[in-house]
């Protein structure tokens, strides 16, 4: 399993304290200098139905810089998952990517039913 985090992401640290805590193996990787591929990001939007807004990072400065809270609807899925490999800073993370599906955020409960 990969996990992309940013090293002054708190949430990004809890996910991955929960990870070690929890003996569950997983490679990490900087979101911000190698974001995930588009087959990652096609995957994870699989596990998402879809929903293209959930792999954003929309509260992050780059979304609201960018004006994607306008445009991100008008942009194709091809787009959007361009975007998101050329700009880590437009991911929402933690971004888990597993053997089939992923995760984004950090919710305990969602990813304890996970990796249960």
């Amino acid at each position: 399993m990969n996990i992309y985090t940013y090293k002054n992401c708190s949430t990004c640290r809890k996910a991955t304290q929960w990870l070690d805590a929890n003996d569950i193996e997983y490679t990490e990787l900087a979101i911000r200098e190698t974001p995930p591929t588009i087959q990652e990001l096609k995957q994870v939007l699989a596990a998402y139905d879809g929903e293209l807004k959930r792999l954003f990072n929309v509260s992050g400065g780059d979304y609201r810089s960018m004006g994607l809270k306008d445009t991100l609807s008008d942009m194709s899925i091809s787009e959007a998952l361009k975007l998101l490999t050329t700009n880590g800073n437009l991911v929402k993370r933690p971004f888990v990517v597993l053997e089939n599906g992923g995760l984004v955020g950090f919710k305990v409960d969602e990813w304890a039913a996970i990796f249960s």
